[in-house]
């Protein structure tokens, strides 16, 4: 457990530079230049990854919940709704009209899906800090960039084609689950 606690608290303490370490951002460029800060926070978040997988496969779970079986098929539901959100991220889309920060909201949207139908701590405890993440992100960032410029919606050819993009993805990585997490969905 306590390499992916530590693989998570390096997740959050790199991606919370931007957002809330200006100055230590700013020394961190003027030391390394641009590339050379891209290149070694891109190291850190891989580092992070590792970990988190290698704290999470070493871990032995703990059941500390199990919800009612109908929460499948919420948390499914949750999921298509999460990719349409991540994937509306990429482009001009309807989607960020309404809401600001998509992909964010989609990895929120995603972690509690995942807290359904996971209720054992280590999926508590990955699932609840990326979830935890993403929503202080939000905080964050809407805090750094003030008003909201809403983005001109797009046609209705290219909102449809996003939207199909999106469901195409979610049903691949529905299929794919079991390959990349060793856990089946079907």
């Amino acid at each position: 457990m306590a390499i992916l606690m530590t693989g998570l608290l390096l997740w959050v303490v790199v991606h919370f530079i931007p957002s809330l370490a200006q100055p230590l951002k700013a020394r961190w460029i003027q030391r390394t230049g641009p590339m050379g800060y891209q290149g070694s926070f891109a190291l850190m978040i891989l580092l992070s990854v590792v970990l988190i997988v290698i704290g999470w496969r070493s871990t032995v779970p703990e059941t500390v919940y199990v919800l009612p079986a109908f929460s499948r098929h919420l948390a499914m539901l949750l999921m298509l709704l999460a990719f349409i959100l991540m994937g509306a991220s990429h482009a001009k889309t309807r989607i960020k009209r309404m809401v600001r920060h998509p992909q964010l909201t989609g990895l929120m949207v995603w972690a509690v899906a995942h807290l359904l139908v996971n209720g054992d701590t280590r999926s508590i405890l990955l699932f609840g800090c990326l979830g935890l993440w993403a929503f202080f992100t939000v905080i964050a960032i809407n805090r750094r960039e003030g008003d909201w410029q809403k983005t001109e919606a797009p046609n209705m050819a290219v909102e449809i084609r996003g939207l199909l993009i999106s469901f195409a993805i979610f049903i691949a990585a529905a299929f794919a689950h079991r390959w990349f997490t060793g856990v089946p969905l079907f």
